[in-house]
């Protein structure tokens, strides 16, 4: 019984080491991300954004901002073919909904801001 306690203990305190890492390591790219959009960032339309709906160029719109997510579609935890209908389209359901009414994490939203190139205009 000591022995399970113990390697529940020891388990319990990696994974809390682990998340502090992955956060710690995670930081430095999400202020870069955030230093980039300060700058003055493009202006797309959707028709220009249309334009980028492929599995080779895939751009999404998502509360206003626009994505270019073609390398982040492999390192996406779903298929590619669950994103791609939402390329070179205004995607902010499908972000906040993953088509079935959960929003996605924190850390997902986080993430996103490494891939914006610009906004979206009307």
């Amino acid at each position: 019984m000591k022995r399970l306690c113990f390697s529940m203990f020891v388990a319990f305190w990696s994974s809390v080491a682990t998340i502090v890492a992955l956060a710690a390591l995670a930081a430095p790219v999400a202020d870069e991300a955030r230093a980039k959009a300060g700058a003055q960032l493009a202006a797309f339309t959707l028709e220009q954004l249309a334009a980028h709906a492929s599995q080779s160029d895939c751009w999404m719109a998502i509360e206003g901002k626009v994505y270019d997510l073609t390398g982040y579609l492999g390192k996406h935890p779903t298929p590619p073919s669950v994103l791609l209908p939402y390329c070179g389209t205004e995607a902010t359901q499908g972000m906040r909904t993953k088509d079935y009414g959960r929003d996605h994490s924190r850390f997902a939203w986080d993430l996103l801001a490494n891939y914006q190139v610009g906004t979206l205009v009307q």
